[in-house]
C-alpha cells in the first residue's frame, strides 16, 4: 500500500463501484411496483457517491503531489497481477463530475421520465458504476469492463421512453459503439501481446524495453486503441452519431449523456500522458500531433454544427463535439499549462451540458401552445393524473400525454436567466467559468515561456478557440430571441420544482468555480503538473505492496502468489 493513506482509507475505493451495483441490484428485486422506495433509494444512493467523490477528492487534494495517490488492490494479489484500483486528482475530479451529473439527471427524472419505461433507475446507477469503474481501474482489461458496464446501461437508457426516433438513432449508437469495442480489444491485445501485461503503470515502465522489431507492432496497438477512445469521445470524423442519438434521448439521459464523452477524453489524458511522454524514447509523444489537428478540426467542426442548427437539442449535441475537441486539442500539445485550463474547461464544460440538455425539454415545452404549457389561472385544462401516477400503460412518446407540474413563480424567467447563464458557460463569456477556462488556455498558448507558443498548431488552436466562441454566442442568441424574445403565442409554463432545482443547482457549481477560481485553479494545476511527470503515477502504483497475512496454524503466510 502507499503511505499516503492508510488501509481503511484505501478500501473506500471500491466503495464508489459497489454502492451503485448493490443498489441496482436492490432496485431490480423491487420490481418496477414500487417506484417511490426505488427512487428514494436511488436518490440516497446517487447522493453518498457523489459525497464520497467529494470527501476523496479533498483527500487527495490535501497531499503534497508525490504522496497524492491512493492505491488498492481488491483481491490482495501483488501488481501486475490483479485488479488495482488508483485513485489521484484527476480521477477524483471526474467522480465528483460523474456524480454532479449523475444526481441531477436522477432529481429530473423523478417529474416525469421515471415512468417513461421500466428500470430507468437500475440502469442509472449501472452508468455510474461503470463511469466511477472506468475513472478508477488501474488496469486496461478492466477499463474496457467497465467501458461495456457504462455502454450497456447507456444502450437501455437511450432506448427509455420509447418512439421511432429514438430507436433509429440508438441502433447508430449502439452499432458505432460496438465497433470500438472491437477495435478496443484488438488494441488490447496487440498492447498486451508486446509488453506481457495489461497494467498500465507496468505498461509505461515497460515501453522503453520494447525491441525496436516490436515496435511497430505496439504503435499499431497504440493506434487501433486511442481510435476506439476517440470514437468514443467524438472526435471528426467519428461523431456523426452523437447529435441525433443525444437529441433523441430523454431530457434526463441526454444530460447524463454530458459525460460519456469526457470518458473517452479521460482515457486518452490518462494513457497518452502516462505512455508517450517526452521521456518515453523512439515512443516520445506518439501521435500527439494526430491529437492536436484532430482536436481542432472536431473543434471547427461542432463549431460550424451549432451554427447551423435549428433546433436547441442538436446545437446541444454539437456544443459537447467543441467541447471534446478542445480537450482533445489541448491535451496533444503536452503543455502542463495548456492542461491546466483544459482540465478547468472540461469541468466547467461538463457542466454546462448537462444543464443545457435538461433546459431543451423546458425551453421546447413553453413554446408549445395549450400542450405542456397552460395559463398560470386556469387549473380546469390540468391534466386528470397530475397530482397521481398516470396511467402504468402510459407512452410519453407515442400517446405524446401532458406531464407537467404546479407553476412556480416566474417560471419563463427563471428560463430565461438559466439559458442565458448556460450560454454565457458554453461560448466562454465573461464572467462565467466557460471564460475563465478558455482564457487560461490562451494564455498559455501565447506564453512565450511555453513550448508550443508560436507553432502553427497553437496560432490555429488560439483562433479558433476564439472564433469557436462567437460562433457559439450567435447560434445560442438565435435560439434565446425564437424562445424568448420572438412574438408567440404560448402561455406561461408550469415547471415542477425538481425539475428547476438541479438546472440551478449545476449553474450555481458554474458560479462557484468562478468565486472559488484560484483555488480550482490551483488543483487543476497540481493535477496537471501530475500527468506530466508519469513516473509519480508508476512508482505509487509500482511500489503497493499487498497486506500480509497473520500467520494460521497449517496456513501459509504471506500474499498469494
Amino acid at each position: 500500500m502507499t503511505e499516503s493513506m492508510g488501509f481503511a482509507a484505501q478500501q473506500w475505493l471500491v466503495a464508489p463501484v459497489l454502492l451503485p451495483l448493490a443498489t441496482a441490484a436492490v432496485m431490480l428485486m423491487l420490481g418496477e411496483q414500487r417506484r417511490v422506495l426505488t427512487a428514494v433509494i436511488g436518490g440516497a444512493s446517487t447522493l453518498a457517491g457523489l459525497a464520497l467523490a467529494v470527501a476523496l477528492l479533498i483527500r487527495v487534494h490535501g497531499q503534497p503531489a508525490p504522496e497524492a495517490f491512493g492505491v488498492y488492490m481488491p483481491g490482495n494479489w501483488p501488481i501486475p497481477f490483479g485488479i488495482v484500483l488508483v485513485l489521484d486528482r484527476l480521477s477524483a475530479l471526474m467522480m465528483v463530475l460523474a456524480g454532479s451529473v449523475g444526481l441531477a439527471a436522477l432529481v429530473f427524472s423523478l417529474a416525469r421520465w421515471q415512468r417513461a419505461g421500466v428500470h430507468f433507475h437500475a440502469l442509472l446507477q449501472l452508468q455510474l458504476m461503470g463511469l466511477y469503474g472506468a475513472f478508477l481501474t488501474a488496469d486496461l482489461f478492466n477499463l474496457f469492463v467497465f467501458f461495456e458496464v457504462l455502454l450497456a446501461a447507456s444502450y437501455g437508457l437511450l432506448l427509455h421512453g420509447g418512439g421511432g426516433p429514438r430507436v433509429r438513432a440508438g441502433l447508430h449508437y449502439i452499432a458505432i459503439n460496438l465497433v470500438a469495442s472491437l477495435l478496443f480489444l484488438i488494441g488490447v491485445s496487440l498492447i498486451y501481446g508486446v509488453t506481457g501485461t495489461l497494467n498500465m503503470a507496468d505498461i509505461a515502465q515497460k515501453l522503453q524495453q520494447v525491441p525496436v522489431s516490436d515496435r511497430g507492432l505496439l504503435h499499431a496497438g497504440a493506434s487501433i486503441l486511442a481510435i476506439a477512445f476517440l470514437a468514443k469521445a467524438a472526435l471528426w470524423p467519428l461523431n456523426f452519431w452523437l447529435p441525433p442519438a443525444y437529441a433523441a434521448a430523454s431530457a434526463p439521459v441526454a444530460a447524463l449523456f454530458a459525460i460519456l464523452t469526457k470518458v473517452g477524453v479521460y482515457a486518452v489524458l490518462r494513457l497518452w500522458t502516462l505512455c508517450f511522454p517526452a521521456s518515453a524514447g523512439d515512443s516520445a509523444l506518439f501521435g500527439g500531433e494526430a491529437l492536436v489537428w484532430g482536436g481542432l478540426a472536431t473543434l471547427g467542426f461542432g463549431a460550424l454544427g451549432m451554427m447551423a442548427s435549428q433546433r436547441l437539442d442538436r446545437l446541444a449535441g454539437f456544443s459537447v463535439i467543441a467541447s471534446s475537441g478542445t480537450l482533445i486539442a489541448a491535451i496533444g500539445f503536452d503543455a502542463p499549462d495548456l492542461s491546466t485550463g483544459a482540465l478547468f474547461y472540461l469541468a466547467s464544460s461538463t457542466l454546462a451540458g448537462c444543464a443545457l440538455f435538461l433546459l431543451v425539454e423546458l425551453m421546447e415545452r413553453a413554446r408549445l401552445p395549450g400542450a405542456d404549457a397552460v395559463p398560470a389561472d386556469d387549473d380546469d385544462h390540468l391534466p386528470d393524473f397530475l397530482d397521481a401516477a398516470p396511467p402504468r400503460d402510459v407512452n410519453l412518446d407515442d400517446d405524446e400525454a401532458v406531464l407537467i407540474g404546479r407553476a412556480i413563480p416566474a417560471a419563463l424567467a427563471f428560463l430565461g436567466v438559466a439559458f442565458m447563464l448556460c450560454a454565457l458557460v458554453v461560448a466562454g463569456l465573461p464572467p462565467l467559468s466557460g471564460f475563465v477556462g478558455k482564457l487560461a488556455m490562451l494564455e498559455a498558448l501565447l506564453d512565450a515561456r511555453s513550448a508550443v507558443a508560436g507553432s502553427t498548431a497553437a496560432v490555429a488552436m488560439f483562433v479558433l478557440l476564439i472564433v469557436s466562441g462567437l460562433f457559439a454566442a450567435t447560434a445560442l442568441v438565435r435560439v434565446g430571441i425564437r424562445h424568448f424574445w420572438a412574438a408567440q403565442d404560448h402561455s406561461v409554463p408550469r415547471l415542477r420544482v425538481v425539475e428547476s432545482l438541479p438546472i440551478g443547482l449545476l449553474l450555481a457549481a458554474c458560479l462557484l468555480l468562478v468565486v472559488r477560481g484560484e483555488t480550482v485553479l490551483g488543483y487543476m494545476r497540481d493535477t496537471a503538473a501530475t500527468l506530466h511527470e508519469p513516473a509519480l503515477y508508476i512508482g505509487a502504483v509500482m511500489g503497493a505492496r499487498p497486506v500480509m497475512r497473520l500467520a494460521q496454524p497449517g496456513a501459509d503466510v504471506g500474499p498469494p502468489p
